[in-house]
């Protein structure tokens, strides 16, 4: 599961002690909730079937297989699955292509969602066999559903710009810079990411 919000207190208030930026900003909207799933396969179907669609539809898609296939926690329901029933479900060519893949590396044994290496580069380069999983959802997945607590998806754009403006930069800082400055973060990357989306979302100005 996700970091807890005594997790997350805890890191804000490690990192308010290093960077007077963080203190500022979580005096400004607080801390930020949890944000949790569940580990395993149908987290990351759930993120295979949500890419570039809205909530609302991707949950329309999700019933719809459901309704269709069956338990989709089972990843043998996908494997059994044709490509006609996905696609009547609402799934495109490719996304099909992507719930098989993630099925197969499942079934096969190959990807053991229960047991991926400590070492979260190692985690991530297991993810990201998978067709359709990038580097950004399976840094995502070990955020939310495993909580660990030094993911730092630099590559996320609401990240980039929170991370600039919190920091004073006049321009958006690349994902290469934001690693950078995160440096000093460590262990508690995971935390400053989920309080980017959270102050990011609070529409607060930077003073």
């Amino acid at each position: 599961m996700g970091l807890s919000a005594e997790q997350l207190t805890m890191a804000l208030d490690a990192l308010a002690a290093r960077e007077p930026a963080f203190a500022a900003a979580v005096a400004r909207v607080g801390y930020p909730e949890p944000r949790i799933r569940d580990r395993g396969y149908g987290t990351l179907l759930r993120t295979i079937v949500g890419q570039q669609v809205s909530v609302k539809a991707a949950q329309s898609i999700w019933n719809k297989l459901e309704a269709g296939l069956g338990d989709l926690d089972d990843p043998q329901t996908i494997a059994a699955a044709t490509p006609e029933g996905l696609r009547d479900a609402g799934l495109s060519r490719q996304k099909s292509s992507y719930a098989k893949s993630l099925a197969d590396e499942v079934t096969s044994g190959r990807l053991d969602l229960m047991n991926l290496p400590a070492d979260d580069e190692e985690a991530i380069a297991q993810l990201v066999r998978i067709k359709g999983i990038g580097r950004w959802s399976a840094e995502i997945y070990l955020l939310f559903a495993e909580g660990r607590t030094d993911i730092w998806p630099a590559g996320d754009l609401a990240v980039q710009i929170e991370i600039g403006r919190l920091l004073g930069h006049d321009e958006r800082p690349s994902e290469k810079l934001c690693r950078e400055l995160a440096e000093p973060w460590r262990p508690h990357r995971g935390a400053a990411a989920i309080f980017a989306w959270h102050h990011y979302s609070s529409g607060m100005k930077v003073v």
